[in-house]
């Protein structure tokens, strides 16, 4: 309650600015896209706990919202002269792993679908395709290799080549032997290609990134520690849950100015009849 009071504090300002154009500077910060995506699942997963049937999906929530909230104190890293500058190297490092993500992706979807359709042809589930074709061959660069799968001698023992068996006694298809040497073949290009080109890409963007950002860090922690000053000038001194005694005091204190100018309104009235 007292983050969203906050939020709808920094919009009610003296200042003579639009609220669609105050709405376009406050969004335009990460750290407030943070706050809203934090008070957003925040009232959804409380919403979700009120009822039985959405309760787990409601601890869920915010169980994520939680983590938000943690990563929201990196913020107050900023205003350290050697910690600022890395949270802008964190941040652009982030910048280079999405893009970087697209690069993998084409791999991950090409070698996923391609090996699926080499080893599991007869399997309709969607829950295990959707396994083999993005979940494993992720873990497959971190070196978890399904021998059991490429190996054509070692075999599950409680898989079926029965279509009828996979799709309704919920069985796990057999690999097929035919033609695992080919998948052997495309594993060892997958991780020739995704450890050794793509992680040294990302390697070198990353030092690249670091290299800009740190050759300029008294500038960028200079204009951190300027917008953080202008950022919290004007708030409250107090932190959660406490912040809300100063906006009673600040709504009182409105209330008494108002009242004080309309004294001060009636008496001039008074003097000049």
């Amino acid at each position: 309650i007292p983050m969203v009071i906050s939020l709808f504090q920094s919009f009610y300002t003296d200042e003579d600015t639009n609220l669609i154009k105050k709405c376009k500077l406050y969004v335009e910060d990460n750290w407030n896209k943070c706050d809203m995506v934090t008070i957003f699942l925040f009232i959804i997963g409380v919403t979700c706990r009120m009822r039985n049937s959405t309760f787990q999906a409601g601890r869920t929530i915010l169980a994520i919202d939680f983590m938000v909230f943690t990563l929201r104190l990196i913020h107050i890293f900023a205003i350290h002269k050697q910690l600022g500058p890395k949270i802008i190297i964190v941040e652009r490092m982030m910048k280079d792993v999405f893009f970087f993500l697209f690069f993998l992706s084409v791999w991950l979807i090409a070698y996923g679908v391609t090996t699926q359709a080499l080893l599991h042809p007869d399997d309709k589930q969607a829950e295990w395709i959707f396994r083999r074709v993005l979940y494993r061959p992720y873990l497959q660069i971190f070196g978890q290799i399904p021998l059991d799968e490429i190996d054509s001698e070692d075999f599950f023992l409680n898989c079926t080549f029965n279509p009828l068996e996979i799709l309704h006694k919920n069985l796990p298809s057999c690999p097929n032997s035919y033609a695992n040497w080919l998948v052997i073949l495309l594993l060892v290009i997958f991780l020739l290609v995704t450890n050794v080109l793509l992680m040294n890409l990302l390697i070198a963007m990353f030092s690249y990134t670091f290299q800009v950002v740190q050759g300029n860090t008294d500038t960028f922690w200079k204009i951190q520690r300027y917008n953080l000053i202008v950022e919290y000038h004007g708030r409250p001194a107090l932190a959660p849950p406490f912040i809300i005694i100063n906006h009673i005091t600040l709504v009182l204190r409105r209330i008494f100015n108002k009242m004080e100018h309309k004294k001060e309104h009636l008496g001039k009235l008074i003097t000049t009849m």
